[in-house]
């Protein structure tokens, strides 16, 4: 299945949203809770597939469903249609602070690899699936398991990450990145981990024990601030549950915290 040709616009800059202009019967599908605003005339419903294949059954729509969620996703994706004689837009929003990373799967090669949660919206036509890793040693220590997204098709995907994004091209070198930091890669590119140094740069150099190692010709899309480390922090610095927090950030604060309020 051909994928819709859809029109968007990005607005925005660190908590971003994406407006999606459909024409009438053209359709975008999404990731639950994903829409921020729709106008009037689109309708959406939540449906067990992607729509990608016409003629899909019942059994596999089921196993499509059980594979999603294994990469973090809902069951259950929404369809957005517009049944206006016009065009009407509907938009959709990061869950986190980051970028949305628009990407032509056509000029992508049909295929990208993402890591979990990352799908935000599509044009209708683009398979969501998993993508398990055939090596062992990415698949335990690689950051995101053995399961991966994978996007196929020829229209537009919309993917987020978190911080800022940034794109590389591989042109047969080798680029080593922190797990969590890798966002996406285009095929063409082999994906696996090695060791971060020797035991004592492991142990104490503050960079994990694993680091993935890419290497081929290809697309890479990194991320400053991957959203695991942002909730480490938030969870380290934010008051115990029932506790106080006054003079939170002051000098006056922390003796409190020492000698009690």
């Amino acid at each position: 299945m051909r994928s819709h040709e859809i029109d968007y616009e990005l607005f925005g800059d660190d908590m971003q949203i994406v407006e999606v202009e459909l024409d009438q019967g053209e359709t975008v599908i999404a990731e639950a809770g994903a829409m921020n605003y729709m106008e009037d005339g689109i309708t959406f419903e939540a449906k067990m597939g992607d729509g990608s294949e016409v003629q899909q059954g019942f059994f596999k729509k089921v196993l499509q469903a059980a594979g999603r969620t294994l990469t973090g996703e809902s069951i259950f994706m929404t369809h957005f249609t517009n049944t206006y004689p016009g065009k009407r837009r509907v938009a959709f929003a990061a869950p986190y602070p980051g970028k949305i990373i628009p990407v032509d799967l056509a000029q992508a090669g049909g295929t990208m690899i993402c890591q979990k949660d990352a799908f935000l919206c599509a044009a209708l036509g683009t398979k969501v699936s998993i993508a398990f890793q055939k090596r062992l040693g990415a698949g335990f220590f690689g950051g995101e398991g053995f399961i991966l997204q994978k996007l196929s098709g020829d229209g537009l995907a919309f993917i987020h990450a978190g911080g800022t994004i940034l794109e590389k091209q591989l042109q047969g070198e080798t680029l080593r990145v922190d797990t969590g930091c890798l966002v996406a890669f285009t095929q063409g590119v082999e994906y696996d981990i090695q060791r971060a140094g020797n035991l004592k740069s492991m142990f104490f150099g503050g960079e994990g024990l694993f680091l993935a190692t890419l290497r081929g010709h290809g697309t890479v899309y990194l991320q400053s601030l991957p959203f695991s480390r942002l909730a480490d922090r938030v969870i380290a610095h934010a008051p115990s549950i029932g506790g106080s927090s006054k003079g939170q950030g002051s000098v006056l604060g922390g003796l409190g915290n020492l000698f009690g309020d």
